[in-house]
């Protein structure tokens, strides 16, 4: 897909690299060694671990949970105010079983409306809250395996987490998300999709990791269905794009990503539309007072955690049709 807004720098020559790590890191870190250096308009083949560290050979290669990252990936020529723009070309599941949470994380329901506790020990020794699910390729879909419902849900493979390392020596765990990216669970970070983040240091160093075989919006149980994935991604840069928080674009929309560390939502949401507001008037050439109405008008909001990670889409048919050149032209 071609990103309409930056002016992407791409060698003539693109090339495929296949790499699995040996090594998975729950920090969004620039201490860490480089996994892999690649150019612009290189194509990444790799995989990732489960949030408890589990491969797709059911081999744990973490010592606890925590969303265990696949990188850092050095871009080159990436410097600080430049952009990563990551397009996910294909994600899929590589394994027949997965977990969830087991309750939506609202406090105080009423006693009927509670989930009971699965079996202990049923998915990871010592996390009884945990429930297995059965992931289907041949039918492409995913469900409990305790399932009395006959609930099933059509796989949606997409990453929890995607950043790069953030500025100077802050090491967030893979758990948050803010400036950098992290652990932002948007169920739109799927296939088709490009995110753009903005870099603090020389490669950017980009993580990624925390696949999901499918979840709904807003993360309302604490997880997706966790499983390891095998992921194939493009890397291009984005000179001079002076981004100060995650962006992603489709081919259908535009998104602007609000995310805080032990932010609400209301603060969030105010990341998101300031960001789509500045994103308006400076690469679609839209006064404030029209990116005002314009948002009013075509919006859409999404949360994408309980935990206070929200979005803003705005449908590129509804953008000017002759827009202003970004900053990178």
């Amino acid at each position: 897909m071609r990103l309409c807004t930056f002016l992407l720098a791409v060698p003539l020559a693109a090339a495929t690299h296949s790499v699995v790590a040996e090594t998975y890191h729950h920090t969004f870190s620039a201490s860490h060694p480089v996994l892999l250096r690649v150019r612009p308009g290189d194509t990444i083949v790799t995989k990732t671990v489960d949030s408890a560290g589990f491969d797709w050979q059911k081999i744990r290669r973490t010592k606890t949970h925590g969303n265990p990252l696949t990188g850092p990936f050095f871009v080159e020529g990436a410097e600080p105010g430049d952009a990563i723009a990551v397009r996910i070309v294909s994600l899929q599941t590589n394994r027949l079983h997965g977990y969830t949470g087991r309750a939506v994380g609202v406090r105080e329901l009423p006693p009927a409306l509670e989930a009971p506790m699965p079996d202990p020990d049923a998915v990871i020794r010592g996390y009884n809250y945990l429930v297995p699910w059965v992931i289907d390729p041949g039918s492409r879909t995913a469900y409990p395996k305790n399932n009395p419902a006959g609930l099933r849900f059509a796989l949606s493979p997409m990453l929890g987490c995607i950043g790069v390392a953030p500025k100077g020596d802050y090491s967030p765990r893979s758990g948050p998300a803010g400036y950098w990216g992290g652990n932002l669970d948007y169920n739109r970070v799927r296939p088709g999709a490009t995110v753009l983040l903005p870099v603090h240091h020389p490669g950017g160093l980009l993580f990624f990791g925390d696949g999901h075989a499918l979840q709904g919006d807003g993360e309302a149980i604490g997880s997706g269905v966790e499983t390891s994935l095998d992921v194939t991604v493009s890397v291009s840069l984005v000179k001079r794009a002076g981004l100060t928080a995650p962006r992603m674009e489709t081919a259908a929309e535009i998104i602007a990503i609000g995310a805080k560390p032990d932010g609400n939502l209301n603060e969030t949401l105010s990341l998101a539309l300031t960001d789509m507001l500045a994103w308006l008037t400076t690469a679609h050439g839209l006064a404030p007072a029209d990116a005002h109405l314009l948002i009013g008008a075509a919006a859409q909001l999404d949360i994408l955690t309980l935990g206070g990670s929200t979005a803003v889409r705005i449908p590129r048919a509804a953008l000017p049709k002759t827009p202003r050149r970004g900053p990178a032209d």
